[in-house]
């Protein structure tokens, strides 16, 4: 299994070199030549509550199933109210960001998110390209394409993502939030948008890699297995400290269709609040992103 699981990152990341490549190419030619999938209507955002309290996170080590040795040992976590955005955040509500000058506010970043920022000219997600009209397109393995509004917002940093989620008054959830979301949800349950995506239709399953806002570090009481090998670890699931996951499974959360591969960021909108410890932040760093939203309800 671990074997294959790496051979599966191998896989993703040959497909978003070639992305990132091609984009540097003027004439943006296109990996596949088949036609740009359909992305269905998004729904409105809507929220699902969860209520808060003392939770079990983690895998269960005596149980037989399958797991990584970071998804242990199962431990207690306490969980404020809060309600967790049922959907992805769609490239149109990232649109009104820009629109809205959040690339030059720098009230809604980071002090090192607004240095790079700055430093790098960063106007827009990584693959957006302005057309002849003041429109927008983005780079895909399809070619060059007109944006489409429905579809999840990817390949943005996390910077980017922390931006927009303080604009619109949210927050990335923690990792022990999402974990929790995770364990309680069916598929029906977050399953809203973007349907051409997410052929299960699931949003919350494997769409796109997600950001959370806590940092990848061990669970409480975790001890390294006896012969570990130190070549799997974490480097591939984090990226400036912030996890970059599905649930700790490595079993790695992808979109089914080539165009928005990789990372993309659900954004747990979490409204501001006294108790809070969490920056309200929103989006990813890697080759894909998109963001989910948290919204505290106490």
């Amino acid at each position: 299994m671990l074997g294959l699981q790496h051979e599966q990152q191998h896989q993703e990341l040959l497909l978003s070199d070639l992305l990132y490549h091609f984009a540097q190419n003027p004439l943006y030619p296109a990996y596949l030549e088949s036609s740009m999938p359909v992305v269905g209507e998004a729904d409105a955002q809507s929220w699902h509550v969860y209520q808060g309290g003392l939770f079990e996170l983690g895998h269960e080590q005596s149980s037989e199933r399958f797991a990584f040795d970071n998804e242990s040992p199962r431990h207690p976590v306490f969980l404020a109210p809060h309600r967790l955005a049922r959907r992805l955040v769609s490239t149109d509500e990232f649109r009104q960001f820009i629109d809205d000058g959040g690339y030059q506010q720098a009230k809604l970043w980071l002090a090192d998110g607004w240095q790079w920022r700055q430093q790098q000219a960063i106007d827009a997600p990584l693959y957006w390209r302005r057309d002849a009209t003041g429109g927008w397109q983005e780079f895909t393995l399809y070619g060059l394409h007109p944006l489409s509004a429905d579809a999840a917002v990817a390949h943005i940093s996390y910077y980017e993502a922390d931006a927009f989620a303080r604009w619109a008054g949210k927050r990335l959830p923690t990792e022990a939030e999402w974990e929790h979301a995770a364990a309680q949800s069916s598929l029906s349950e977050h399953a809203e948008v973007l349907r051409a995506q997410c052929k299960i239709d699931a949003d919350f399953f494997g769409q796109l890699w997600q950001w959370t806002s806590s940092s990848y570090t061990p669970y409480p009481g975790f001890q390294p297995a006896s012969g570990a090998v130190g070549e799997y670890n974490g480097k591939f699931m984090c990226n400036n400290g912030v996890a970059r996951q599905r649930v700790r499974y490595a079993l790695c959360p992808r979109t089914l269709e080539l165009s928005q591969l990789l990372l993309s960021i659900r954004s747990l909108a979490i409204q501001r609040h006294s108790s809070s410890r969490q920056r309200l932040t929103a989006m990813l760093n890697g080759p894909a992103s998109t963001p989910c939203l948290v919204q505290a309800t106490a």
